[in-house]
């Protein structure tokens, strides 16, 4: 593949996910990208960037835009660095993928995509999650209507643990809800579906036994006062002793579904097979009402879907399934698997959930 055909990358921080997933993925795909800039303060950093990648390194992000040979700028920076860097690598011309939170506010928001619009540059949001295998199979039974309508739906993220690092303070944008919270937000919202806007009840703690003061238990619920849509539970928490292993569960009028990341399982009735049954005005020999259904139960495992012999770009891992999005976004104008205007509603969610809850600052 000619030089045309290569995105020339530059990133922006180099901690677990500059360095574990998109620096490790773009490295992978040396078709179709190519590292050629990276900026850390950490020095052994800087020298792991020109000894893995043979890229430029430097210390200051600023200067590493300033600078400029590249068209891609992957922002994995501090979190408070999102709005700014983003904004000043739209102005020198590089098309941007950052990192969530991409911000903690709407306005912020805003002001990121207005610029990509003045510049006529992409802004690409960071939400691989989206685009695991399982979530897609998530949709896919939902879509298929066997399910019925959804009903409730609860979303369950944590585990216990404590944690003595920068992303459990307040200023660095540190908490639960900022840092896991988009993952789960990002799925429930197109569970909900995004035609729809949801109205949010949230309610936020901090229990950090250390110096932390950004929240460590958060709980959101989204809900349509319409009630076309279903009501969605989302648990985000340090403080689950026995966590649950079904990341998800779903519940429909004539089904449901549990289960996550490795494996899914889920039942539903025909409902033109059920049971034809008149209305009790009284209790038939004092008894509730009882019925025999035909349940129909199926499952879906990862490992069986890696078997199979057609293959789906589904099973591709959920950074490799964004970057080549990127690539054809970029390179052959096709439309982003996740927009900004998608990612908009999910930064109004935790921001009004943030809004109900002002945590005291240490």
């Amino acid at each position: 593949m000619s030089n045309d055909n290569i995105i020339r990358v530059a990133i922006g921080g180099q901690g677990r996910s500059g360095y574990n997933i998109h620096a490790k993925q773009l490295n992978q795909m040396p078709d179709k990208f190519k590292i050629v800039a990276v900026a850390d303060q950490l020095p052994e950093r800087r020298r792991d960037a020109r000894e893995q990648f043979g890229a430029e390194a430097y210390e200051d992000w600023q200067d590493m835009i300033k600078a400029g040979g590249f068209d891609l700028f992957v922002n994995a920076l501090h979190q408070p660095l999102h709005p700014v860097a983003s904004i000043a690598a739209l102005q020198e011309g590089g098309h941007v993928v950052c990192e969530k939170p991409t911000c903690k506010t709407v306005t912020q928001f805003d002001d990121i995509v207005q610029t990509a619009r003045d510049n006529n540059r992409v802004f690409a949001p960071f939400q691989n999650n989206r685009l695991q295998p399982y979530f897609d199979k998530i949709q896919e039974i939902i879509n298929s209507g066997v399910l019925g309508k959804i009903v409730y739906i609860r979303s369950s993220w944590g585990g216990f643990s404590r944690r003595w690092d920068w992303q459990t303070r307040q200023e660095n944008w540190g908490g639960g809800l900022l840092n896991t919270g988009p993952h789960p937000v990002d799925q429930a919202l197109c569970l909900f579906g995004f035609e729809r806007t949801p109205s949010v009840f949230a309610r936020m703690d901090c229990n950090n036994p250390f110096e932390g003061d950004a929240d460590d238990h958060c709980t959101v619920t989204l809900y349509d006062p319409e009630r076309q849509a279903p009501q969605i539970d989302i648990v985000v928490s340090n403080y689950l002793h026995y966590p649950q292993n079904d990341t998800y569960t779903i519940n429909g009028t004539y089904g449901g579904l549990t289960g996550g990341s490795s494996a899914l399982k889920w039942r539903y009735f025909d409902p033109e097979k059920a049971p034809k049954h008149d209305m009790w005005t009284w209790s038939v020999n004092r008894q509730y009402t009882r019925e025999e259904l035909d349940w129909i139960e199926e499952t879906w495992t990862l490992e069986e879907e890696k078997k199979s012999n057609t293959p789906s770009v589904s099973l591709e891992s959920g950074p490799e399934r964004f970057y080549n999005n990127i690539y054809d976004a970029l390179k052959n104008n096709c439309e982003l698997l996740i927009t900004p205007a998608q990612v908009r509603k999910q930064i109004a969610v935790i921001e009004e959930s943030h809004r109900q809850n002002p945590l005291p600052k240490k």
